[in-house]
């Protein structure tokens, strides 16, 4: 079976600026690679047409698949519709399902009068297929040159996900004999990724030559994957489920899920299944826990809320914390989380709670307390666990680590309790 190669091509100037973070290739990716499609390459190029045409050329001498976002507006500097006519040697010509489907949004959705330039959009070169874009104006190309098949989309990520998903893997899956990926990921914390690969060293070692073990280390936690190809579902199945018991009961001291998903849905299904809550006191964060935690489905369910005490004031008066803890020991300190964790679960009436206060820097140091230095406490009425971290990142970072971390200690408090 041959293995079918991909490259995602992302256009545009604000790309190569960092005016706009790339998310299109990382979500295309992994559409791809659960089709059982290798993505070769991740390449971006700017607005510019012999900039583009040069990338096709390049990538077409290597892949069967090339997947292209972005520059199918209707202004100027959206060029990439004109390259590709010119580069299959077509001609631009209005496709009426297009056309009625721009007139459609216009006016029943948008409500504005549709202008000559919102009408360009619904013209395509002639010598591709049209994918059509119920969620936005311009439609999607399929171009084949041999047996190599380009597909240029919008690159506004709702409009792209609709045409990857409804139209253009079910036409690769139909293109070509794909072969079965499995992966199996399971994520640990409280160990780092050097320590973890001397722990399993001989597990690793042992592994058949069809499944491959892969490392991928954040801040905070190490996620471990292991990944299989072939054509026989039930036989790797078998031998994927088989290894990765193994692997879970090498690492069991540190797992965290044998699920690839974040700490904030690890957290949302413990107190899901015990039917608890929980709610959240944040100074240095910021909120940014209660936003982890809001970003789950059906968050609402165990989420009550939270009191971002940013200052002395609020601190003491939304949490109770006492004037004298404050003045005695400051904000960053044990005794301070402690007081703002039983005031958050008295104030907001939850079985659980987090509470976090800390230097994220770059300023606000002092001799005892660097840059990085935060307290944190998790627990409920009766009981407590603190945790005291010495971070080393920027600010950004710190409060992200911060988050996860904390969010990681409650679920150590509620399996104890």
């Amino acid at each position: 079976m041959k293995k079918i190669q991909a490259s995602i091509v992302t256009i545009g100037d604000e790309l190569l600026i960092g005016q706009v973070i790339d998310t299109n290739s990382a979500w295309i990716a992994r559409q791809l690679n659960s089709a059982g499609v290798i993505v070769l390459r991740r390449v971006s190029v700017g607005d510019d047409a012999e900039a583009i045409e040069r990338i096709l050329d390049e990538e077409s001498k290597e892949v069967d698949l090339i997947l292209m976002t972005g520059g199918l507006g209707p202004t100027s500097d959206d060029i990439t519709k004109k390259v590709l006519c010119r580069y299959f040697q077509g001609k631009m010509v209005v496709n009426e399902a297009a056309l009625e489907n721009v007139k459609y949004l216009f006016n029943e959705v948008f409500h504005r009068p549709v202008t000559p330039i919102n009408l360009l959009q619904a013209e395509v070169p002639d010598v591709c297929e049209v994918i059509q874009n119920p969620r936005g104006t311009a439609p999607g190309m399929i171009f084949y040159k041999g047996e190599k098949m380009f597909v240029s989309m919008p690159g506004v990520p709702f409009e792209m996900e609709g045409m990857i998903t409804g139209t253009v893997i079910p036409l690769v899956k139909k293109k070509w004999n794909l072969p079965l990926i499995l992966h199996r990921t399971l994520v640990t914390a409280g160990i780092g990724e050097s320590a973890l690969a001397e722990m399993i060293t001989d597990f690793e070692q042992s592994l058949p030559s069809s499944i491959r073990l892969a490392y991928l280390p954040s801040y905070g936690y190490v996620r471990l994957r292991l990944s299989a190809a072939g054509t026989d579902p039930e036989s790797m199945t078998v031998e994927m489920d088989r290894i990765f018991g193994d692997l879970k009961r090498q690492v069991k001291e540190y797992l965290v899920t044998d699920q690839d998903e974040p700490m904030e849905v690890v957290i949302g299904k413990l107190l899901s299944e015990r039917n608890q809550t929980i709610s959240t006191a944040e100074s240095c964060t910021g909120g940014y826990i209660a936003h982890l935690i809001t970003t789950v489905p059906g968050a609402s369910t165990y989420y009550e809320g939270s009191v971002i005490s940013y200052s002395y004031n609020i601190k003491e008066k939304l949490l109770g914390v006492k004037g004298v803890t404050l003045l005695q020991h400051g904000a960053v300190s044990e005794e301070t989380v402690i007081e703002m964790l039983k005031g958050v679960i008295e104030k907001v009436h939850t079985d659980f709670g987090i509470a976090v206060s800390g230097i994220m820097g770059p300023g606000g140091a002092t001799e005892d307390k660097p840059v990085g230095t935060v307290w944190m406490a998790v627990g409920n009425q009766k009981d407590f666990l603190t945790q005291k971290l010495q971070l080393r990142f920027n600010r950004k970072r710190n409060i992200e680590v911060t988050s996860t971390m904390a969010l990681n200690l409650l679920r150590k408090f509620i399996l104890t309790h």
